[in-house]
């Protein structure tokens, strides 16, 4: 998350502060391979459309707010709707599971806090005895050598299971497994919202839930759905009721 905040600082700086160097570059470029380039203070004309029509503007305007900043802009929009303040603290709480370094980022209380984000899994009584067994998972990891050289959540839960341990630490080992399905869910979500504006076009916005959860189903997940042959489609739509001509 340290990057993500860098790389948000890094684009602010070059929102205000980075264009002049860059129209210093792309200059210094056209001028080497014999390429035109446009004077920043002439006015700005769209290529076909008559000046007596066309707004003030010029050149630099253009460059600089309707192409730089825009894109700018843009991309921090992208990096604040994918790292929001609920996202980015969650992956923070993520991380503190990690069995790197000796599990160096491990942080009791910000785990209670991930577990606070599935309350169907979580009950206040199951806080409670994960609070109890973080305590003893912790100190059992860091002294084990079955532990010892780890690398991501992923390997430290196939060890919890080889070493029976799953089943001691059940909750801790709860939320290793939610951890590891969470960028799989991630991904769905953002397929099927995807998939919802191929399916749900102009011609067919008035369709129902229902329906469109249907379509949806049958389109997102096609590896399933192309297993089932043809002849048992027609069959199932065929008793469904009676029809007067076969499909």
């Amino acid at each position: 998350m340290a990057l993500v905040k860098s790389c948000k600082e890094r684009l602010h700086w070059m929102r205000n502060n980075g264009f002049d160097a860059l129209v210093e570059e792309v200059s210094s470029f056209c001028d080497k391979h014999h390429i035109d380039v446009p004077n920043m203070d002439e006015a700005f004309l769209l290529p076909g459309r008559s000046r007596r029509n066309a707004p003030i503007k010029t050149n630099r305007h253009h460059y600089r707010v309707e192409l730089f900043i825009y894109v700018i802009d843009e991309q921090l929009t992208e990096l604040d709707d994918r790292f929001n303040e609920v996202n980015t603290e969650l992956l923070i709480c993520l991380a503190c599971l990690s069995p790197n370094d000796s599990f160096e980022a491990f942080d009791k209380q910000k785990l209670l806090h991930l577990a606070q984000f599935y309350p169907q899994d979580f009950s206040d009584g199951d806080l409670l005895a994960l609070e109890d067994q973080l305590e003893l998972y912790i100190h059992y990891v860091r002294s084990s050598s079955d532990f010892s050289d780890l690398q991501g959540i992923g390997d430290l839960a196939k060890k919890m299971v080889e070493t029976r341990m799953h089943l001691a630490f059940n909750y801790v080992y709860l939320l290793i497994t939610l951890a590891l399905v969470l960028p799989v869910a991630t991904a769905s979500v953002e397929r099927a919202f995807s998939v919802m504006n191929i399916i749900k076009g102009p011609l067919r916005n008035k369709m129902g839930d229902q329906w469109l959860s249907d379509s949806l189903l049958v389109y997102v997940e096609k590896d399933v759905f192309d297993c089932i042959e043809n002849e048992a489609i027609i069959l199932r739509f065929q008793n469904m009721k009676p029809r007067r001509g076969q499909l």
